[in-house]
């Protein structure tokens, strides 16, 4: 059974399915991002999702403790890849209680055929819990001992995210968990910094829009004529905008006497 090589719905795709079941803890400033284990129904739709089960396989004896088993693995892995970042030995009881899941029996997987003909897999035995633990568990031992793939792991640069992925992008320069949110929110605060660095210390607004182009007030209709102030009863018509009323230089308005 292929841990991480199936194709997954999920927004976020760590590349491997132990840094999935690590980013279902929650990446705090990711929006959506709270806990994704928080029930035995959560499990299940997780286990399926990740392909680790077929998408029709019923799961009747996930319950809590399940959950907390899962939970678990999640732990030693969080902290035996984050020790791999930070270039780290890494917590040895985490080392051993992962080594000790990883060698139980995985599910065996078997081909039958569909209602229309065509193979699917299907599993010899319904699964347990030691099983598909043992199946995440491999995963996290073959990734921590892939040279390869272990220079590959990241850790997003988010300010509030923790997220942890594989970066297979070209050149290796991918920085952020997901770019249309963590790397949204950090060229979106870095712009607002400049702008507070900006002449004058404030944040810069934008051009102004020119007055053709603005909202006309509620309930004006948008193609009439721009309003002018009425002429006051027997008084002087309403100076056009932008001149001086004032009278020219040596010269008195008053009537003839």
């Amino acid at each position: 059974m292929t841990a991480g090589g199936s194709a997954r719905a999920r927004r976020f795709d760590a590349g491997r399915v132990c840094l999935d079941l690590v980013a279902t803890e929650g990446a705090r400033g990711a929006r959506g991002s709270g806990e994704l284990l928080g029930s035995a129904d959560r499990l299940a739709h997780w286990l399926r999702e990740m392909r680790l089960v077929p998408p029709d396989t019923e799961l009747p004896a996930v319950d809590g403790e399940w959950v907390a088993r899962f939970r678990e693995l999640r732990l030693y892995v969080s902290f035996l890849m984050n020790a791999q970042l930070n270039g780290a030995a890494g917590p040895g009881d985490a080392l051993d209680r992962l080594n000790a899941l990883a060698a139980g029996p995985p599910p065996s997987p078997r081909a039958v055929r569909g209602a229309d003909g065509s193979l699917v897999r299907t599993l010899s035995s319904a699964p347990d819990c030691a099983g598909l633990l043992a199946v995440v568990a491999r995963d996290a031992v073959d990734l921590l001992t892939d040279p390869v793939a272990r220079a590959a792991l990241r850790r997003c640069q988010g300010e509030t995210c923790h997220r942890l992925y594989l970066d297979t992008s070209r050149g290796r320069r991918r920085r952020w968990c997901s770019g249309g949110a963590c790397g949204n929110r950090a060229r979106v605060a870095r712009h607002r910094r400049r702008s507070l660095e900006a002449p004058g210390g404030r944040a810069r607004r934008g051009p102004e829009t020119p007055a053709a182009d603005r909202d006309p007030p509620a309930g004006e209709d948008p193609g009439a004529p721009a309003r002018t102030a009425p002429t006051p009863a027997g008084g002087d018509p309403p100076a056009p905008a932008g001149r001086d009323r004032r009278a020219p230089a040596g010269r008195d308005r008053r009537a003839p006497g």
